[in-house]
């Protein structure tokens, strides 16, 4: 996927805004994350999330991401 439609990025904000997780899939690895916040960085779109586990903060690029689904709570 090299760019979310308009009811990811919806899903994506909300799920920011209210601190729901959210599953990432990136180069065949799930990620269960909190997302913190969008932002551009080099030209490039990144959400920068928080590993609810072990509290490790990660930047993930939004053009690498292959899948994103907000997690029922």
């Amino acid at each position: 996927m090299n760019q979310l439609t308009f009811r990811q990025y919806d899903a994506l904000e909300s799920a920011i805004v209210h601190a729901r997780r959210v599953a990432i899939f990136r180069r065949g690895t799930e990620y269960i994350v909190i997302p913190q916040r969008l932002r551009t960085s080099e030209a490039r779109e990144a959400v920068d999330v928080l590993h609810p586990t072990t509290g490790e903060e990660m930047t993930l690029f939004l053009d690498e991401i292959e899948r994103l689904d907000v997690v029922a709570t």
